[in-house]
């Protein structure tokens, strides 16, 4: 499964790169493909808030989420060909980064791992390696069932007509 979506936000880019990528001179539009092995919403935020620093460009986000497999890498190789541009990912697997990065320097765009200087930073700290698992964030555990359940709670109660079990 792959998905392609585009909002628009705010960036720029320049003429030079101290690493090679060849940028055309300023333009108002420019393409960043956000891709992740989970939702994608830890991504798209960095990237809004990287975004929101730089004027006078729009951006075209292409978020791709749920990415898993070798063939999902090159669908997206396909299309950041077809629209160049930068691309931010956030994925655990060695082999799909491995492919994405050498994808990237083929076609001479950027490719950053936004979680990897972070990661290393805290696990530097702690004296032991993250998992690497994806979405480990939104694993739905008793916390979240309860939470839910309060959700459907207040819910059903919010027009004040079944107020018989309230003491709950």
């Amino acid at each position: 499964i792959w998905a392609a979506s585009f909002i628009v936000g705010c960036y720029s880019h320049n003429e030079t790169t101290t690493q090679g990528w060849a940028r055309s001179a300023m333009t108002d539009q420019i393409h960043i493909h956000l891709v992740s092995d989970a939702t994608g919403e830890t991504n798209h935020q960095i990237a809004r808030a990287c975004m929101v620093q730089f004027q006078g460009v729009r951006p075209t986000e292409h978020v791709w989420s749920l990415v898993r497999t070798s063939s999902h890498i090159e669908k997206i190789l396909t299309a950041v060909e077809a629209y160049s541009g930068p691309v931010l990912f956030t994925l655990v697997d060695t082999e799909l980064r491995r492919q994405l990065n050498e994808g990237c320097q083929r076609l001479k765009v950027p490719c950053v791992s936004v979680l990897d200087p972070v990661l290393d930073a805290l696990g530097n700290y702690l004296g032991v390696e993250s998992r690497g698992t994806p979405g480990r964030q939104h694993q739905m555990d008793a916390a979240y069932f309860k939470r839910i359940e309060a959700m459907d709670f207040t819910l059903i109660h919010d027009d004040g007509q079944l107020t018989n079990d309230l003491s709950e």
